[in-house]
């Protein structure tokens, strides 16, 4: 029977929906099929950079170590035990009774060619950081290897936990060539030795993984659910009715008034959870964009934060699990500590630190966007109740990242998820160590954050973690402002538990 349909999604919406693809989700065909607006072209880890592949990896692939999502703890995985031999070495015992999707057996041969290739300059990996910090990887036994470092990386144990996943030893080869006839890498299958394994990809519209019935009694547990389906579905309308007609199990990013909506017809479950994502605004201490603009004086900048009401934009906008945030950096990342100058709201204050920077009247300025525009525009208009008027610059991620890097992009309000690593060098250290989304530059920050990356100390790192933190504040040069939620809903059948780290572990759900 086809479910009530809330009045605000339209009958297009629902028309759309209901010409979908057969409606083979659910329960009863013991098929989870999840959808959001995005693409996925190519169904492989290190080859496509949207979430969405992120999420699936995990689906599909294992690492050495596993972040247990409760304790943040790192667990062995296809690894047994592991131990530092010292600050660049490491050495890790495997499993012996794990096998591929293709029946292939897992060994250190995997692990040795795996690493030997990302780290490679032609390995087509897109996200370099994720391999960047290894250096090689030597085998000592079937089941025994060594990996070495560039140089000390204490955030090595995320990385090994989050995005490395094993490939087999002999996938590399299977490359196609391009038209230059070099292997094109992104044409590898996607074998790996996951609790799923992927069956059909058709880019851009769906990938469908089965469960594997092989899959080794680690710490993600054995999957439950028979198949996992994910669909690109564009129009968010459209996600809420095939949600509610049956066709779709599971959406997220729906948006506060149509998840309250949802919540109350009682036909599907909605939850807000926090994520790792945090927004934040970037401001021009450097005159990048132009020596002479008023984004270069320093209580300008402080005027700005404590103009801004934090708080009322997480609640009223993102949604109950968002929260205000002092520190640049996600609150469970290690060395992140909220112990730093902080900026409460105070528009008074904020007008007496305009008039003593010299702008009583206040100013007026282009500020640029890509995400969440209502969110921006709530920080317009508190920044205009000061007497700071802004001209509203929207556009797409890619076109701002390249105003961003070229220095012509400030002020700027985006956002950083810190690619789900629960350690805070995967974002304090990208934005202040001197790269191109740096507005900041100080040496001592830089000094401090480079040292916290290259000691495996945590009293060490927590110290000069906490000093570039604080100095980061004192600037005011990136306005860290809320943290971000997600409002998740998902058919009132699966068993389902969001994450802030924003990984759906299909892996862990089941049915009711």
């Amino acid at each position: 029977m086809l479910k009530r349909i809330p009045i605000a999604v339209s009958a297009a919406a629902v028309g759309a929906a209901m010409l979908a693809a057969p409606a083979l989700a659910g329960k009863s065909n013991d098929t989870l099929v999840w959808s959001t607006d995005r693409e996925v072209n190519v169904p492989l880890p290190f080859f496509e950079q949207v979430r969405e592949m992120v999420v699936m990896a995990r689906l599909s692939h294992d690492t050495l170590l596993f972040r247990n999502p409760k304790t943040f703890a790192y667990e062995p995985q296809l690894a047994t035990d592991y131990k530092w031999i010292d600050n660049v070495t490491m050495e890790f015992n495997l499993r012996q009774d794990v096998t591929f999707h293709d029946g292939t057996k897992f060994s250190a041969d995997d692990v040795v060619a795996t690493v030997n290739h990302l780290v490679k300059p032609d390995s087509g990996v897109l996200t370099k950081r994720n391999v960047s910090w290894m250096k090689s990887a030597e085998k000592l036994g079937e089941y025994k290897v060594r990996l070495n470092l560039v140089k000390p990386f204490p955030a090595a144990l995320e990385f090994l936990s989050g995005p490395l996943a094993m490939l087999p030893a002999e996938i590399w080869s299977k490359a196609k060539k391009d038209a230059t006839g070099k292997p094109d890498y992104g044409t590898i299958p996607p074998i790996g030795t996951g609790p799923y394994k992927t069956v059909e990809h058709v880019p851009g519209e769906r990938t469908v993984l089965e469960i594997n019935p092989n899959y080794f009694d680690g710490p993600k547990g054995k999957p439950s659910i028979k198949k996992i389906v994910f669909r690109t579905v564009a129009d968010p309308e459209a996600q809420i009715a095939e949600l509610l007609t049956g066709s779709l199990d599971w959406i997220w990013d729906v948006p506060k008034d149509k998840a309250e909506e949802l919540k109350s017809s009682g036909a599907v479950q909605v939850v807000n959870a926090p994520t790792m994502r945090i927004s934040y605004l970037s401001m021009d201490k450097l005159g990048r964009s132009g020596a002479d603009n008023p984004w270069t004086k320093q209580k300008v900048r402080q005027a700005v934060i404590h103009a801004i009401d934090r708080a009322a934009i997480a609640k009223n906008l993102v949604g109950g699990a968002s929260s205000v945030i002092h520190s640049a950096c996600y609150p469970t990342q290690f060395g992140c500590t909220q112990d730093v100058p902080q900026y409460p709201y105070d528009p008074a204050k904020a007008k007496k630190l305009l008039a003593e920077a010299g702008y009583p009247n206040g100013f007026s300025s282009d500020i640029y966007a890509y995400r969440q525009r209502e969110f921006t525009e709530a920080v317009m208009g508190y920044l205009s109740k000061v007497g700071i008027k802004t001209n509203l610059k929207y556009m797409q991620y890619k076109a701002l990242r390249g105003l961003v890097w070229n220095g012509s992009g400030s002020p700027n309000h985006m956002t950083w998820g810190s690619y789900s690593m629960n350690d805070m060098s995967a974002i304090t250290s990208h934005f202040f160590k001197g790269g191109k989304d740096d507005y900041c530059r100080d040496p001592d920050v830089m000094k401090w954050l480079e040292t916290g990356d290259t000691t495996t100390d945590p009293a060490v790192r927590k110290d000069v973690y906490k000093k570039a933190l604080s100095r980061i504040q004192e600037l005011a040069c990136w306005a860290p402002l809320f943290t971000y939620a997600k409002n998740y809903a998902y058919s009132n059948d699966l068993d389902f538990t969001p994450t802030p780290d924003e990984i759906p572990r299909f892996f862990q759900a089941k049915w009711k």
